[in-house]
């Protein structure tokens, strides 16, 4: 156990951490490569901010992997990224087994490559019964797009008569979002030195406690990760309360 690892309160850990992965171009662009160079080199800052919340025992990690935005990037880019995660769910299966991690995913997903969902579902089939972890991978997912999708549902329920207009409450649209079931998160990093949201669960994060760090994602280790947590257990949560 490192020095840092050991000044955290294991009993004041946020049960759900977010985290924006950010910064992987200018990583590469910065070592004179393109930006598949840095998603692929930031396969280590994944590994290594799963096990660091395993290791605090943080129930569920939300990973921003990729954004409904993300698709207009260059074709090229998108292409080359639905390749990586393929082949980084097929390398990380054993490892998600051997660490008792269960893998989900939140998202517009009907718009992934046929081979990228094939093998999503398949990881999140064999690591069902997994209950030290959740590891929720937010892959073509936006705040505003999962806010969209919950106030159809909604108005569905509403049109058959499920529910009445005037019964709708704040639990009606958690409980119709994807990440329904899940708490929200009590803690959210992002790296590399951005200040803003990037329509990363908007409804979720309305209390959470921000960390910004200038740390390119994949230079991003289990020290930040203890860091991070460091800050967010100084920090007093008011709920808008006074102290």
């Amino acid at each position: 156990m490192s020095d840092l690892q050991a000044d955290i309160n294991i009993k004041e850990v946020p049960s759900h951490v977010a985290v924006i992965m950010d910064g992987n171009g200018r990583w590469a662009k910065q070592k004179g490569n393109q930006r598949i160079f840095g998603h692929k080199n930031a396969i280590k800052a994944v590994r290594d901010t799963v096990e660091a919340a395993a290791e605090l025992k943080v129930k569920f990690l939300t990973l921003y992997a990729f954004s409904t935005q993300n698709w207009n990037r260059p074709k090229i880019e998108v292409e080359a990224l639905m390749t990586l995660l393929v082949e980084s769910l097929k390398k990380e299966l054993p490892i998600l087994q051997k660490n008792n991690i269960k893998l989900v995913s939140i998202g517009d997903q009907d718009r992934l490559p046929s081979k990228c969902l094939s093998t999503l579902n398949e990881v999140i089939s064999q690591t069902k019964q997994n209950t030290h972890m959740t590891l929720n991978l937010a892959l073509s997912y936006s705040g505003r797009w999962d806010l969209q999708e919950a106030t159809r549902k909604i108005a569905q329920q509403v049109k058959k008569g499920i529910i009445e207009p005037s019964e709708i409450s704040e639990m009606t649209i958690t409980e119709n979002l994807s990440t329904r079931g899940m708490p929200d998160p009590s803690l959210m990093i992002r790296t590399s030195g951005e200040y803003r949201l990037s329509n990363f669960l908007l409804w979720e994060l309305s209390y959470a406690e921000f960390i910004f760090t200038d740390i390119l994602w994949p230079d991003f280790r289990k020290e930040h990760f203890y860091k991070a947590i460091q800050k967010y257990q100084k920090r007093e949560r008011r709920f808008g309360k006074t102290s």
